[in-house]
């Protein structure tokens, strides 16, 4: 076995934890060296250390992880960061005509990865004292595709085309307006219809810092799609976009295997990513201490793989229990519970905007999940619901206790998240049943000691959850709950809302683009339509499956149900079942055969090689 430990250095604090880790640890009481302090942290020996695990339990910051890996692991290691730093093994396969997804946790190398590939990172195959040059890293390479990638790269022979993870930050590097960076970089001389397709020119002489996060997103894959590359990769490109945004930047991405391309995509949601890929590789091992590259699968088989926690070619388990979705609809939610709100006909006028609100009811212990583009009204829907804003003849819905998190967070509050969720949820906050059904799931405890400033947008919006939910109230209000969150986040925090209100039959409102995470949670929908920016339409809750008709068939997309974990599936435009379920008018539930996937897929890799 081989030992692997890696130390957290903004959490390690030697000079307030009175170095335990070192008093603890028996090897040092033993005279050996294997842990020592230097600095503001503290160094770990790998060859020395024992495993014991002492040291990880005594640490009161969590600052420590060790963990043993096989030997075989060993030799595939692609990149470390430094000593007692990530540790990353193997990287995917690409190639040139093939979209491949790259599917796993945050803190699990996908970003890492994507450097590499950029030629922003050089991969140092763990020799971080003494990187190794680009002949040797490509002689480790020889005799896979990599070697010719590498060598390509060193050469400076391979053009790469990248979308980074973070678009807030662009306005940060980059001033001016969106129309004039564009015009810049428009290589392949496509911006007309790119920006046609991504819906851009209402942008175009705006500047870059007063853009949204939705359009900053759509800007930055332009910028990516304009250059002439031979490698395009993006970083989670669906981030602070709606359903239908995410499925036309979907599109654009995939139109550039038309042209043998290498297209390399990070992302985390799975309709999106299902739609996009060609082919998955999966990520799986610790978040923050290693990652590891799965072999390529073809996209259903892996995305499936990533569900069920196994991968059989390498039998390897990453995690116990295996993620499934529903085989059938819910039910419409008349026998739920109690009606507990009820609204009439409202309206909400803003300058240039206007919103109509049909009357419709949510009832005791069910999930209404809202469906709708951007700038539609789904925020300020939510925030009537909450008593932020006022309809136009300042109408009270009732006299309702309501805990509200917020679609954008900020850290305003001074202090730890201990704090915070102690005030919050007062007497409960020491109870089993807080402890494993809220704090343990949303993985709270790690985070216990930190201060909320310090905070990063994933384990922010983690926080805002716990918070929410762990509030005395009479109704939940949740408005995009999966932003910053990995898919096992995302799944977990549907899981965490859904026991919360089976135990206290407290109703929730959940908007979410994320039609998967959707899917895994509500128990009716309500559709919003109209124009963006104009004129919204709040239609009242509905059945999942009328909801989702209603709301694919409006943007002509139709999913079809897997066989194997049930999620929802995009199906490519105009194939088979895409027209199948369109002629019949069922946009949503429907199942095909294991062997006509199997056939499907088998087809395609065919057609590939």
């Amino acid at each position: 076995m081989t030992r692997l430990a890696v130390l957290d250095k903004d959490r390690c604090k030697v000079k307030k934890c009175n170095q335990l880790c070192v008093s603890y640890c028996p090897m040092v009481r033993s005279r050996v060296e294997a842990i020592r302090v230097e600095g503001n942290n503290a160094i770990i020996s790998e060859t020395l250390c024992s495993g014991c695990g002492i040291c990880v339990k005594k640490c009161p910051f969590k600052a420590i992880s060790i963990v043993n890996l096989p030997d075989e692991l060993e030799k595939d290691c692609s990149h470390r960061f430094g000593e007692n730093s990530f540790k990353l093994f193997r990287l995917p396969t690409p190639s040139p005509g093939t979209v491949l997804g790259l599917l796993g946790q945050n803190g699990i190398g996908k970003s890492t990865t994507l450097k590499v590939f950029s030629g922003d990172l050089k991969p140092n195959l763990g020799k971080f004292d003494e990187p190794p040059d680009w002949p040797e890293i490509i002689a480790y390479y020889r005799g896979s595709s990599l070697q010719d990638y590498f060598a390509r790269l060193s050469e400076k022979k391979l053009k790469v085309s990248s979308k980074p993870q973070y678009v807030d930050k662009i306005p940060k590097a980059v001033t001016g307006k969106a129309g004039d960076l564009l015009d810049k970089i428009d290589e392949r001389k496509q911006l007309d219809v790119i920006a046609d397709e991504l819906d851009l020119h209402k942008i175009w002489d705006r500047n870059l810092d007063v853009l949204s996060g939705g359009e900053l997103q759509r800007v930055a894959v332009a910028a990516a799609l304009s250059r002439n590359a031979d490698v395009y990769l993006f970083d989670e490109p669906s981030s602070y976009l709606d359903v239908k945004q995410r499925l036309i930047v979907a599109r654009a991405i995939r139109n550039l295997k038309e042209q043998q391309k290498t297209v390399i995509v990070a992302e985390h949601d799975l309709a999106i990513i299902d739609y996009l890929s060609d082919q998955i590789c999966v990520f799986y091992g610790d978040p923050g201490v290693y990652g590891v590259v799965s072999h390529v699968h073809g996209v259903r088989t892996g995305i499936n793989i990533y569900l069920q926690g196994y991968i059989p070619d390498e039998n390897i388990m990453f995690r116990k229990e295996s993620i499934t979705f529903r085989e059938k609809p819910p039910t419409t939610g008349e026998n739920i519970g109690a009606r507990l709100l009820q609204w009439d006909q409202m309206e909400k006028t803003f300058k240039g905007f206007k919103l109509a609100i049909e009357p419709g009811e949510i009832r005791s212990g069910e999930i209404i999940g809202i469906l709708g583009p951007n700038g539609i009204g789904k925020t300020t829907f939510v925030k009537i619901l909450a008593g932020v804003e006022e309809t136009d003849d300042k109408r009270q819905l009732g006299k309702l206790t309501v805990s509200y998190k917020p679609q954008y967070i900020s850290p305003d509050y001074e202090g730890t998240v201990q704090e915070l969720l102690m005030n919050v949820a007062q007497e409960n906050f020491t109870s089993s049943w807080y402890t494993t059904e809220i704090a343990n799931p949303l993985r709270m405890q790690p985070l216990m000691d930190r201060n909320i400033m310090e905070l990063s947008g994933g384990e922010l919006q983690r926080v805002a959850i716990a918070a929410c939910l762990s509030r005395k109230c009479n109704l939940f209000l949740l408005d995009e709950p999966s932003a910053y969150l990995d898919v096992e986040e995302r799944l977990n925090v549907a899981r965490v809302l859904r026991r919360v209100v089976d135990a206290h039959c407290i109703p929730a409102f959940v908007v979410e683009h994320d039609v998967v995470t959707q899917d895994f949670i509500a128990d009716r929908l309500m559709v919003f339509d109209g124009k963006p920016g104009t004129a919204g339409i709040v239609h009242p809750p509905t059945s999942l499956r009328g909801g989702m008709n209603a709301f694919l068939k409006g943007m002509n997309i139709t999913f079809r149900r897997d066989n194997v974990t049930y999620r929802p599936r995009v199906n490519k435009a105009d194939s088979q079942m895409d027209k199948y379920q369109k002629s019949i008018g069922e946009y949503y539930y429907t199942q095909v055969t294991q062997e006509k996937e199997d056939k499907e897929e088998a087809a395609a890799l065919k057609k590939k090689k």
